[in-house]
């Protein structure tokens, strides 16, 4: 899914923490949104997940045509859309159920619901704790069910706030390689955070932004290597932004 946005503002109170150019995501790549805290990475995450609401401008939401045309539109999309937060919140059943949840909203048969949810608890490794409670796994095999509940229905844009802060190195190479797979399969995803390591091996492309402006956008292998502004530099090489 490719999205679009242009004179984009988020205010609370009298602070603005959202004022955006023209800009936008392209589809089948993996974004990072990078910046210091208060930037204001999540709240353009709320505003596309249909979460939070622009005082002004638009984010558009491409979709192909029958004719192969991109057409956008600024109704979201919700269907098509799930986002992740820091902080998984899992429903009082076993972990398959959790996983099947969203098919079960969709009304997917049986048979296709069981083969995906079976397909992706082996993909991630949760076979073995099927039927256990959800919560009361780990954190790392909460974060993976919600992961794999979120990526069920294949759906055409998945946002990550802050996906892995939390967990292991072991859980957070599953759950990479999990994205990666998803990629594969033309799944659009935004990353938020802070993690520049996880940022340089996933993402195809960045933007940075601080104080809710975009200071810097493009190839995550360009401006990682080789940022243009200073302020993005200092971000990197672990400087403060005050």
């Amino acid at each position: 899914m490719n999205l679009r946005w242009d004179r984009l503002t988020r205010a609370y109170g009298e602070k603005i923490v959202l004022d955006l150019g023209p800009g936008g995501i392209e589809r089948g790549c993996i974004t990072g949104i990078i910046g210091p805290n208060g930037a204001g990475k999540s709240t353009l995450l709320n505003i596309i997940a249909g979460l939070d609401k622009p005082d002004s401008g638009y984010v558009r939401y491409g979709a192909v045509g029958a004719n192969g045309e991109e057409h956008y539109y600024e109704e979201i999309p919700r269907e098509r859309i799930t986002l992740l937060f820091q902080q998984p919140y899992m429903l009082h059943t076993s972990v398959e159920k959790n996983i099947a949840y969203p098919l079960k909203l969709r009304k997917t048969p049986p048979a296709e619901t069981k083969r995906r949810t079976d397909e992706l608890m082996k993909e991630i490794g949760l076979a073995a704790l099927a039927k256990q409670n959800a919560r009361r796994l780990s954190g790392g095999e909460m974060q993976k069910t919600a992961f794999a509940r979120a990526l069920s229905f294949n759906p055409e844009l998945l946002l990550m706030d802050e996906p892995t802060s939390n967990i292991d190195n072991a859980t957070t190479a599953d759950i990479e390689n999990l994205l990666q797979r998803a990629k594969t399969g033309g799944v659009t995803m935004v990353i938020a955070g802070h993690n520049l390591p996880q940022i340089r091996r996933l993402c195809d492309d960045v933007i940075f932004i601080n104080k809710g402006i975009v200071v810097e956008a493009g190839p995550a292998s360009k401006i990682l290597a080789n940022p243009h502004d200073h302020v993005t530099r200092t971000f990197i090489e672990g400087g403060l932004l005050l």
